[in-house]
């Protein structure tokens, strides 16, 4: 009797593991490397990579192949700069109006799909309206599919800031907003507005250091916090285990946001030197999203597109965002990839290494920053951003060579995430 329930034991525990998967490689980019290595087998169980081996390994009985032997192989990709939520258009401004949160609910799974089907299997969401946090879950909890999300959920603004949430709206709408809303006046609000966030189940702070492109406001460039208010809001952010995003197209909000210890410098248009050399310093990123910058330019040369408050700020700003960019890659500046999708269609996120490849940057490098480079920032270098034993198997595939094409990048025929193949 001892041996049977002993030998029925054995058979539980069998049945229990994990079917392994066979993944054979053409090609394999090598994240930490940047290089391109031929034929190999990554062995995937449950939601990890267990083994990468040389060559393509034959199969057991009990092991799936998925063939990519004519294919190049990449981790999934990381986006530091999306909002999830939404997706601008024409009607963006009466939506905000008109729409519930369950509308923005529904569309947002849709732009999840999107985003994963293009590679990105992990994003940072910086800022909505607190559906991305609800968004977050769902996905974790196998709801609904989309890629891995750290969300900011509201951004922080001043009053009448990029992000207060009641520009351009008449006065007994528009109201009062505070800490709560997302609005900033002084450090006491600092500290409960990022307080708020972490309650509300954010996962890093995003500002807005100054004006921006897209909001119902005529500057697009002052800075819009001051130094000590920023400083309480890193402080008190740190506190909580979060970091620092700030949006920033003028050079003074930026060297500010810089200055008082924020991560990364979201577009960074109108960068100058000295706030070149205090992010070297300080080892904070730039998220250039060049993409965004030459959609909102020419969307804004269509009548009627934007507000007439925004047709001017895109135009002078959309522009200027690859130059800066080339500038602070030769210059040393850390560079991370995001898009800013959201402002233009989600999906289209693997246009942004075809510009980063046109302004100067490495092929080899610009796939970096969307791997190694970002799962760093995140905190998750031992888990993302690489296709090695014990990572999360969250694996992509495209056709051609990215490193001699990199357009190639703008079709993914693969994806993985956490094991389980979303597209093929």
């Amino acid at each position: 009797m001892m041996y049977r329930s002993y030998f029925i034991l054995i058979l539980f525990s069998l049945s229990l593991s994990a079917q392994q998967t066979l993944i054979h490689c053409g090609n394999i980019f090598d994240a930490p490397s940047g290089k391109l290595l031929q034929e190999k087998t990554l062995v995937v169980e449950g939601e990890r990579i267990i083994a990468v081996t040389d060559g393509f390994r034959m199969p057991k009985s009990d092991q799936k192949v998925v063939d990519l032997s004519q294919q190049t192989v990449l981790p999934g990709l990381i986006d530091m700069h999306v909002h999830i939520e939404h997706e601008s258009n024409s009607e963006s401004y009466r939506k905000r109006f008109v729409d519930n949160e369950a509308d923005i609910a529904f569309e947002s799974v849709v732009f999840a799909q999107r985003t994963l089907n293009a590679g990105f299997t992990t994003v940072r969401d910086l800022g909505g309206t607190g559906v991305n946090v609800a968004l977050r879950n769902a996905i974790n909890a196998g709801k609904v599919q989309g890629p891995r999300i750290y969300t900011a959920e509201k951004s922080l603004a001043s009053t009448g800031g990029h992000a207060d949430p009641t520009n351009g709206m008449r006065r007994n709408l528009a109201g009062n907003p505070g800490p709560k809303e997302g609005v900033v006046n002084s450090i006491e609000d600092a500290f409960k507005a990022v307080r708020q966030r972490y309650k509300n189940g954010a996962d890093c702070i995003k500002i807005t250091a100054t004006g921006g492109v897209l909001s119902v406001a005529k500057n697009g460039q002052n800075p819009q916090f001051t130094t000590s208010e920023i400083r309480a809001i890193v402080q008190t952010a740190n506190d909580y285990g979060m970091h620092v995003a700030a949006h920033a197209h003028g050079d003074e909000g930026m060297y500010r946001a810089v200055s008082a210890g924020v991560k990364t410098i979201e577009h960074g248009t109108l960068m100058q030197e000295r706030t070149m050399d205090l992010m070297i310093e300080k080892q904070a990123y730039l998220v250039p999203t060049i993409t965004a910058g030459k959609q909102v330019a020419e969307k804004a040369a269509i009548p009627g597109y934007f507000p007439a408050v925004i047709v001017p700020k895109a135009l002078a700003i959309g522009p200027q965002i690859q130059k800066t960019f080339a500038k602070a890659y030769k210059r040393g500046v850390p560079i991370a990839f995001g898009t800013d999708a959201g402002v233009f269609p989600h999906g289209l996120n693997a246009k942004e290494f075809a510009y980063m490849v046109e302004a100067g940057m490495p092929a080899s490098v610009a796939l970096q920053t969307a791997t190694v480079v970002n799962a760093k920032l995140l905190k998750q270098e031992n888990h993302l951003g690489q296709l090695n034993k014990g990572f999360y198997a969250d694996i992509i595939a495209v056709e051609g060579n990215p490193l001699s094409s990199i357009e190639t990048m703008e079709n993914v025929v693969f994806v993985m995430k956490n094991g389980k193949v979303v597209k093929n």
